[in-house]
């Protein structure tokens, strides 16, 4: 057997080197390698053979379906995000900030398939039993197929496993779940992999759904290599915005449903309640009356939300005018602003520009561009957009207003608000109706915008 050797390991990527180095050649991380203890690796591959199916190649016709491998919770919310439900021998990540409710998440799932009947484990790898009874007792998740164990071994935990056989596992947090076999610390690159890699070869073998809460790093992705996302079949995160009740999950990787998929939750004492109408909430403390604001139809998923963009432009006092863009790409915001100078004839150079997607949430989709453009022109020329006006649309470099997709289903969400007018491109208004009296304004480039608003 050989001896293990000592190798130097970056916890972000993966790099390994022999010898420390200040900077990975790979990611460009500064202080990212940890040394690391790396031994003969063949008794791993030997145990993931353990749940490996032996079955011949068979043809795609010829393979049997399984009807009703989804398991709805009580949550439609959860139910979106995940597709439908939870998969049988699925397994998610999820990832979020610490406090912002993960925890709590998962609770309410396993007690909303537990009263189903349905076996679940809790793997508790940094809480003791007495605090989980405790958060469950405060959840009222007291069900009698709900287990819990304090474990962080992967040895025992695929014992309790294949000896409980549970239909839905959670394991919180897989930074803290270490392998025997490894020599390295538990949370290290090498324990996560390794131990989110044998935890995945057990769901897919014993058909259980599995869930995995990981920790964030300071720049909010998943604390661990890549790999680990690669390697699983959803990707969930959880955000909020600072002293917020409202935690958004949002799906950015499915194989069973719909990515970008956001659900809405707002924390209470009671836990995770549900948002039915997001519309409504962000649209709460919307001010009338206000330069600067204007309601921006958007689609997350395949649910249609209304958004507030709120912009603020403001002389400078430096020579350098200073761009701040909250819910929005900033990069983007520095191109519509040079749009709009260019085509429309609009002297920004000498203002500060701030624009907010008012709530928290975070818009990547090119409709929000025709919303930025409208709110920023609003507030340099303190004219007011009408409460009961829409707008959507993507903008390009020649100032054309470009079509998105999904118009009719956002034309039919803002006239369900009681929304008036709508502001869309001409192309996405083809063939459209109105509905309950809507009126579509149809434009194709920024100077019908200008014609029609200001």
């Amino acid at each position: 057997m050989p001896k293990p050797r000592t190798v130097f390991i970056c916890q972000t990527c993966g790099y390994q080197s022999p010898k420390w180095l200040g900077r990975c050649p790979d990611c460009q991380g500064w202080g990212t390698l940890v040394e690391e203890l790396v031994g003969d690796e063949a008794p791993l591959q030997e145990v993931r053979q353990q749940w490996a199916t032996e079955e011949p190649p068979r043809a795609i016709g010829e393979v049997e379906e399984e009807e009703g491998i989804r398991l709805p919770t009580r949550t439609e919310e959860f139910n979106r995000v995940l597709g439908g439900g939870v998969v049988m021998g699925s397994v998610v990540l999820l990832g979020g900030d610490p406090g912002i409710g993960k925890s709590t998440l998962m609770f309410q799932c396993l007690h909303d398939l537990a009263s189903q009947g349905k076996r679940c484990l809790y793997v508790s790898a940094e809480e003791s039993l007495r605090q989980t009874k405790l958060r469950a007792r405060r959840l009222g998740a007291l069900a009698d197929e709900l287990f819990v164990v304090a474990e962080t071994s992967l040895e025992r935990i695929i014992r309790d496993v294949e000896e409980l056989k549970p239909r839905v596992l959670v394991v919180d947090s897989i930074q803290s779940i270490y392998t025997s076999q490894l020599g390295s610390a538990p949370g290290s690159i090498s324990q996560v992999r390794e131990t989110s890699g044998r935890l995945t070869y057990l769901a897919k073998g014993l058909g259980t759904a599995t869930f995995l809460v990981g920790h964030v790093t300071k720049d909010g992705a998943i604390a661990g290599p890549r790999v680990m996302e690669h390697i699983v079949d959803t990707v969930l995160y959880m955000e909020r915005s600072t002293d917020s009740p409202y935690r958004i999950l949002r799906a950015v990787k499915n194989r069973f449903g719909s990515t970008n998929e956001i659900g809405v939750f707002e924390m209470k004492e009671q836990g995770l309640q549900e948002v039915g109408d997001p519309s409504e909430i962000f649209l709460a403390e919307r001010p009338m009356g206000s330069s600067g604001s204007v309601v921006m139809a958007s689609v997350e998923g395949t649910r249609p939300i209304l958004v507030e963009i709120q912009a603020l432009v403001a002389p400078t006092a430096f020579a350098v005018p200073k761009r701040m863009a909250m819910g929005v790409d900033y990069n983007r915001l520095s191109l519509l602003v040079a749009v709009l100078e260019k085509k429309v004839g609009v002297t920004l150079s000498h203002h500060d520009i701030f624009v907010n997607v008012a709530g928290g949430l975070r818009i990547e989709e090119p409709a929000v561009d025709l919303g930025v453009v409208v709110a920023v022109a609003s507030s340099h020329l303190d004219g007011v957009i009408p409460s009961d006006m829409v707008v959507f649309g993507e903008v390009g470099l020649a100032g054309e207003v470009r079509g998105v997709g999904y118009g009719e289903m956002r034309v039919r969400e803002a006239t369900r608000l009681g929304f008036q007018q709508c502001v869309l491109p001409h192309s996405t208004a083809k063939g459209m109706r109105s509905f309950g009296g809507m009126e579509l304004i149809k434009v194709r480039d920024l100077r019908d915008v200008w014609e029609r608003l200001f």
